[in-house]
């Protein structure tokens, strides 16, 4: 009988390891956005010196990791200024502090920023505001070769600020130009532009753009022809990615409503106020169809059983809309704490479970990064310890990449007890892809399992390669659960597309009074 509150605490340890580990699906994409606009999230004053803006960024993407991240969506021209030596438009004053001015000492922000995030293993998705110019008017600092001062007649203003005007040709032809000249530079994972197109309507006001329509407008209705301009901005940014560097993925990530049932049989059934199809004239539909875009974010900034845009009808909608495209949720951290609802600690993860109920949900994205620092009601612990307790690979995109990489080797397989290093042994495995030629090369994947046969089901480590297409790999002892007497590794290799090659063949260890052992 005194065995028995033994026994129970095993079989919850166990219960409880169990029920983490199915929170971390071996695919998903776990994104935050970090937005540069007025400084929301980096740098996170225009006066920091260069060292205090690359020591902030590194702390703020190693938060993210720890956290489980393995994507960062980065915000690099916000209004239509640069976070990069740019050809076509000026640097940002949200850099600097004055638009125009370069930051000093000299370096490129971007490649900083890509180079530490790859070193990370997470992706970087180039988040760009397609028309947005002037964020606002009489209080932002507009260099003198910023494209409004260069071509004042491809803007219109509405409200603060100033926007290209979408109807005409030119803005078109610049904004894909910009988008070519990034991915041509710079080894960015995706291409990102998020809800401003049209923008949000101004009670009273009309967008004023009844010149280009008069010009460009032919027979079709205002409302088409607005559609028609985003429709035409999308499908020629498609086209540069793919004639430039066809592996880039191009994403949108729009308002969360697409139209309401009321206003289409087709549409959520919700009750919004501005929908993307009716007042930004972004038809995501359509360019999901079309495949003219890889993935969508909606931004569902609303809480579970919101009286007119319920969080789970919005995932089952969009679930149901993806047309063979990923979709991912994008997720409120800023609402916390904001009103009753966004102040139950539940909710960001009662969420997580909610879209991971969905098999055409693979992932989410949090907005914004700020949100993440003061750990609000726990929620990094709950992705660090619970949701994201493991990694998961950013899911693959077959239509932009299905070649899988070699098989790896476990070449060199050992156990170390090496005071010097550390009080337990050391399990130690090198592998390598032995491969004819060099190939696309991402990461190594390392999975442990106490049964062999379920190997390759669930990451446990996702790690860079040490050297071209080598891995040496240290496991510390206290890392496999203390229940387990014997330990199975095998490793896989992870491309750029995210697309896995076979799992290694397995090597066992046993635990012995002297540790984890290679049986002799």
């Amino acid at each position: 009988m005194k065995r028995l509150p033994y026994i129970l605490l095993l079989t919850f340890l166990f219960l409880q390891y169990a029920a983490q580990s199915q929170y971390s699906p071996k695919y998903e994409f776990r994104g935050v956005w970090i937005a540069t606009v007025v400084n929301i999230d980096w740098p996170s004053r225009k006066d920091l010196s260069v060292p205090e803006q690359k020591a902030e960024f590194i702390r703020l993407l190693d938060m993210h990791k720890r956290n489980g991240m393995n994507a960062i969506v980065m915000q690099v021209r916000p209004s239509a200024d640069a976070f990069y030596p740019s050809k076509f438009e000026p640097w940002s004053e949200f850099l600097t502090g004055q638009q125009g001015v370069p930051p000093s000492p000299y370096y490129d922000p971007l490649q900083f920023m890509i180079d530490e995030t790859h070193k990370r293993g997470m992706e970087f998705h180039a988040w760009l505001n397609p028309y947005r110019a002037v964020f606002h008017i009489g209080k932002s600092s507009i260099a003198s070769n910023h494209v409004t001062r260069q071509h004042p007649d491809w803007f219109l203003t509405y409200g603060d600020k100033k926007y290209f005007d979408p109807g005409r040709p030119e803005v078109i032809d610049f904004v894909s130009d910009v988008v070519k000249d990034l991915i041509e530079r710079y080894d960015i994972d995706g291409v990102h532009m998020d809800d401003y197109f049209y923008p949000y309507r101004i009670p009273g006001k009309e967008f004023p753009d009844q010149a280009s329509y008069r010009k460009y407008g032919g027979r079709l209705s205002k409302d088409d022809w607005r559609r028609a301009n985003c429709d035409s901005i999308i499908k020629r940014v498609h086209d540069v990615v793919v004639e430039t560097k066809p592996f880039i993925k191009f994403g949108i990530s729009p308002f969360g409503v697409w139209r309401n049932k009321s206003q289409d049989a087709n549409g959520s059934d919700t009750r919004a106020g501005q929908t993307n199809y009716d007042d930004l004239y972004a038809d995501i539909l359509l360019w999901l169809k079309e495949g003219w875009i890889d993935y969508v974010v909606p931004q569902l900034y609303w809480e579970i059983g919101h009286k007119l845009c319920d969080f789970e009808t919005l995932v089952k909608w969009w679930a149901a809309h993806s047309y063979g495209k990923h979709v991912y949720i994008g997720q409120a951290m800023t609402k916390q704490g904001t009103d009753a609802p966004w102040r139950n600690r539940r909710e960001i993860p009662q969420q997580i479970e909610i879209l991971r109920k969905y098999d055409n949900i693979q992932g989410s994205v949090f907005f914004s990064s700020k949100n993440f620092e003061s750990n609000p009601f726990g929620w990094n612990d709950s992705l660090r310890l619970q949701y994201y307790i493991t990694p998961s690979i950013v899911p693959p995109m077959p239509w932009v990449d299905s070649i899988r990489p070699s098989q790896p080797v476990i070449t060199n397989a050992r156990d170390i007890s090496d005071k010097s290093l550390t009080a337990t042994p050391i399990i130690r495995i090198d592998a390598e892809v032995k491969s004819k030629e060099e190939e696309d090369i991402k990461s190594f994947v390392i999975y442990l399992s106490n049964l062999p046969t379920v190997l390759g089901q669930q990451p446990r480590y996702i790690v860079q390669p040490t050297k071209g297409q080598q891995l040496t790999f240290d496991i510390l002892q206290y890392n496999i659960p203390m229940e387990w007497k014997e330990c199975y590794i095998a490793v896989s290799v992870i491309s750029h597309g995210n697309n896995e090659s076979p799992v290694s063949m397995p090597v066992q260890f046993i635990k012995t009074n002297k540790g984890w052992m290679i049986p002799r």
